[in-house]
C-alpha cells in the first residue's frame, strides 16, 4: 500500500501577501480561487465576528467548486475602538485611516478558515495589537504619494514604507501583513 495522498491546497484570496507568506514557509498552493463575495459589515457587527464570518463567508463561496482539496480563506480587519477601518481605495480613505492611527494603538484582526475535503471547517481568529508614532503631515504626504496604501486595510502595509510609523507591534506580525502564519499552520496541519 502506498502512503495517502495529500490533498491539494487551494487559497481563496487574490492577496499577493498571502501567496507570499504561504510560500515563505514553504507551502505552494495548487490553485488560487480568490472569493468573491460582499464584504460589507452588518449593522452593528461587532469587529471579531466580522472577521470570522467573512474568513467563513469566503471559505463556503469557494469550497464548494473544489471538491477534494483543502482549502485556506482569511480576512484581515484593522479596528480602531470599535470601528472597522476600510480598505483604502481612494486617497481620502487612506488619509483619514492614517490620520485616525496616528498616535494610537490599534488591533489587527486575522480571521482565518481552513476547509478539508469532508466538509469540516475550523476557523481561528488572531489578534495583533500595532501602535503607530505620531504622524507628521510631511510623512502623511509622502506616504500617500507613493500608493502602497491602496487597498490595504487601515490604508497601509506593515511590510513597506509604513513600517517607519511602527512603534509597537504586540503579537503576530504575519497576522498584520495578511496571513497570522504560526495559526495557519496550526489549521493546515489539523485538516490532513
Amino acid at each position: 500500500m502506498g502512503a495517502p495522498s495529500i490533498p491539494p491546497l487551494v487559497l481563496a484570496s487574490a492577496s499577493p501577501r498571502r501567496l507570499d507568506l504561504l510560500r515563505q514557509v514553504g507551502l505552494e498552493p495548487a490553485e488560487i480561487d480568490p472569493a468573491d463575495i460582499d464584504e460589507t459589515p452588518g449593522p452593528g457587527e461587532a469587529p471579531r465576528g466580522y472577521a470570522l464570518r467573512m474568513a467563513k463567508a469566503k471559505l463556503a463561496a469557494v469550497a464548494c467548486r473544489h471538491p477534494g482539496a483543502v482549502v485556506l480563506a482569511a480576512d484581515s480587519v484593522v479596528v480602531c475602538g470599535r470601528r472597522i477601518l476600510p480598505k483604502a481605495e481612494t486617497e481620502q480613505e487612506a488619509r483619514a485611516c492614517l490620520k485616525l492611527l496616528s498616535g494610537r494603538r490599534h488591533r489587527v484582526l486575522g480571521g482565518i478558515a481552513v476547509g478539508r475535503p469532508d466538509g469540516t471547517v475550523r476557523a481561528r481568529l488572531v489578534e495583533t495589537v500595532v501602535r503607530f508614532k505620531r504622524l507628521e503631515t510631511a510623512e502623511l504626504d509622502d506616504y500617500l504619494r507613493c500608493g502602497e496604501w491602496r487597498g490595504k486595510a487601515g490604508g497601509y502595509a506593515i511590510q513597506g514604507r509604513a513600517a517607519r510609523f511602527i512603534a509597537f507591534v504586540s503579537g503576530s506580525y504575519s497576522n498584520v501583513v495578511g496571513l497570522p502564519l504560526f495559526e495557519t499552520m496550526a489549521l493546515l496541519k489539523a485538516a490532513q
